[in-house]
């Protein structure tokens, strides 16, 4: 759908609703969580009358859920809309709603698939808009700014939340309910803005989007399963067990310290290995990378670099469509 504009020299964003807090409401101004989601993209554009000063816009309503309940039905939709609606010639830019919760996995997801340099931002928020102080309607403000800025073009992928642009590949949630969920690690971010005042300090030097050669066909209709499964003290390796006996295509470990393997854990990557399945390390820890080990090769692993472990399973399920290759993933871990 579109909503009409009395300028036409506008740039045109195509904005595309996926539910989350940004879409949601309670029943009273001091209520931020148990809330309700459910307000259409369409009405989260006219709630905030000021947008129509940067742009005008189509928008679609590809989901309105929270996003721990998004899966690949909802991911292939997303990543097929936003690729039509940047190869139109008229779409200066996509701007996504989306739910903090997982967030910062689509934002990755669409970082490695999208196929063009046109902006692409994903915005949400930590209060509903029935909120005191709610913040999606400034959030979502910035979101256009950005999106339309002529610098953002060749960024990737961005967040744009708390007055602040991340990169896809380092943005990440830490907070269960602070605004500025999205804080910085030691990539930091991109820039900041604030109203319509974009100022970029960095570029993500990973590849993406255009220069990505992850991009899905269209006869992709699923992804391969990856699991994801936790180290700690004393674990066992039944859940290794269960995710090889399921027909994971590979396994991520959220592993100790430095990627760290214990010796279940080592007894576990040789399962995989000889069953075929890919083994990434990654880390529990939240911050830091996890480079190559001279044991990788031994044990067939994979280092994650500085991937968290839900990020690292978005870029595999990627990667397995193109090679169970050990070296070669390792290759692609290292460059995206």
């Amino acid at each position: 759908m579109t909503r009409p504009s009395s300028n036409l020299s506008l740039p045109k964003v195509l904005v595309l609703g996926t539910g989350g807090t940004i879409a949601a409401s309670g029943s009273v101004a001091t209520q931020l969580s148990d809330y309700s989601v459910g307000t259409s993209v369409d009405a989260l554009i006219q709630a905030v009358p000021e947008l129509k000063q940067l742009a005008r816009f189509d928008f679609e309503q590809i989901a309105n859920i929270k996003s721990f309940l998004i899966g690949d039905e909802v991911l292939l939709k997303l990543a097929h809309r936003v690729n039509v609606g940047l190869a139109d010639p008229d779409v200066r830019a996509v701007v996504i709603t989306h739910g903090t919760d997982t967030l910062e996995e689509t934002a990755y997801f669409l970082n490695l698939v999208v196929n063009s340099d046109k902006p692409v931002v994903l915005v949400g928020a930590m209060r509903p808009a029935t909120a005191l102080s709610a913040d999606g309607p400034l959030n979502l403000f910035h979101a256009v700014s950005v999106a339309v800025h002529p610098d953002s073009v060749g960024k990737g992928v961005m967040v744009v939340m708390n007055d602040r642009m991340v990169s896809a590949r380092h943005v990440s949630k830490h907070n269960t309910t602070f605004v500025d969920t999205f804080n910085l690690t030691e990539q930091g971010c991109l820039g900041t803005v604030s109203g319509v005042t974009v100022g970029y300090d960095a570029a993500p030097v990973q590849r993406h989007t255009a220069q990505s050669e992850l991009h899905l066909s269209p006869s992709v209709k699923n992804l391969p399963a990856v699991d994801i499964i936790y180290e700690h003290q004393g674990a066992g390796l039944h859940l290794y067990q269960a995710s090889i006996a399921s027909g994971a295509r590979g396994i991520v470990l959220a592993g100790t310290g430095n990627g760290s393997m214990s010796d279940v854990a080592i007894a576990a990557a040789e399962l995989a290995a000889a069953a075929g399945i890919a083994f990434v390390r990654s880390t529990r820890v939240g911050q830091g990378r996890v480079g190559v080990s001279i044991n990788d090769k031994s044990h067939g692993t994979v280092a994650a670099q500085s991937l968290n472990p839900q990020k690292a399973r978005i870029l595999l399920r990627l990667a397995l469509l193109k090679t169970n290759d050990r070296e070669v993933l390792q290759r692609i871990f290292n460059e995206y």
